[in-house]
């Protein structure tokens, strides 16, 4: 599959979710066979963009490429200067968000929340794509069905987007108004897919191989973007890889291999964020590596007390330590995805 002059090595993406996909994050989902990944969103808001937060989103040091960056805002002409400021960053594409449903980013009309605004939300695209066109750089966009179920129009604003000279669209299978609740419907995504020549990516309750296939099948989407079954577990996209293959599963992974990937996993976030911040946000990431295993909800509850960097490691460690003893492999139902769900998600993930 290509996204302009870049040819990915398949057809699974990790979604970018704010709060979660960092570069250790999305460096491991690369490493464990993700084919794309997109950085968490950047703001269009120039005094923002020297901010810690945000430096730490713009920090793409040794990734693979492409280095795709998603940049949110409302206004068209800072959003084509947020795309170029990214590009002389290291950005070789640029993402438009149209799909984050936080309330925090819908409440100024950024995110989907543009959706409602088919003009303003085809300007937007306009500019950045003039804005990228002389860096080479290609644009692809996010976005959700529409605004509320009264009101789909991902169809009419692909054409649209299309036409702009957006070259890859994502759509989540829900509108705005949904939120994550209910279930993802994948209807509007082939009928998005039958509408446009672009790749068209399918996003949405995608947790076990088995959906993955299925929902390649239903929508005949290019690629599908996994979210939130890959936190804390990005061993997902080599088991939907392998399965989409061979039409088998892949063996859970050996309960030593985990312990090893959240350790190197965590050593990767404490050199981002440092001891201080890297602790505290490590949890979500901890937590949702042992939800499911024998022991993680105590586990959880007593590694949410701790504040020093060594001594979480070791917390960590002595855990799958004791569950080796117990098993030597992680249980099926947690390994094929049984049981996902969004508790302690970042308010904008999937954005």
């Amino acid at each position: 599959m290509n996204i302009g002059p870049y040819t990915l090595s398949n057809n699974l993406f990790v979604a970018p979710m704010a709060g979660v996909t960092d570069r250790p994050f999305r460096q491991l989902c690369r490493r464990l066979g993700a084919g794309y990944a997109v950085s968490e969103m950047v703001t269009s808001r120039r005094e923002l963009w020297n901010t810690l937060k945000t430096s730490r989103r713009a920090n793409h040091d040794g990734e693979p490429g492409p280095t795709a960056v998603q940049i949110a805002g409302t206004d068209a002409a800072m959003m084509a200067e947020a795309a170029v400021y990214n590009i002389e960053r290291g950005a070789q594409i640029i993402d438009i968000n149209m799909g984050c449903p936080a309330k925090k980013v819908c409440n100024k009309w950024a995110g989907s929340a543009l959706m409602q605004d088919e003009p303003l939300a085809l300007a937007i695209a306009r500019t950045v794509v003039d804005a990228c066109a002389p860096h080479g750089v290609p644009v692809t966009l996010k976005m959700r069905t529409g605004w509320c179920q009264q009101h789909r129009n991902a169809v009419t604003l692909a054409r649209g987007f299309e036409q702009a000279g957006v070259q890859m669209l994502a759509v989540h299978g829900r509108t705005r108004e949904q939120g994550y609740g209910g279930e993802a419907e994948y209807e509007t995504v082939a009928a998005v897919k039958a509408a446009v020549r672009i790749p068209v990516v399918a996003n949405g309750d995608i947790a076990t191989p088995e959906k993955a296939r299925a929902v390649l099948a239903c929508t005949g989407a290019d690629a599908i973007m996994i979210g939130r079954a890959a936190q804390g577990r990005p061993w997902i996209f080599r088991e939907v890889a392998h399965f989409l293959a061979t039409g088998s599963h892949l063996a859970p992974p050996l309960v030593a291999e985990v312990r090893r990937l959240l350790l190197d996993h965590l050593q990767d976030h404490y050199a981002l964020y440092g001891e201080f911040t890297g602790v505290r946000s490590a949890r979500k990431h901890i937590g949702w590596y042992v939800k499911a295993l024998p022991g993680g909800v105590a586990f959880r509850a007593r590694m949410n007390l701790i504040d020093e960097l060594e001594e979480q490691m070791q917390a960590v460690a002595a855990f799958f330590d004791k569950l080796g003893v117990e098993t030597d492999r992680i249980p099926v139902a947690t390994a094929i995805g049984i049981g996902v769900d969004s508790d302690s998600m970042a308010a904008e993930a999937d954005a």
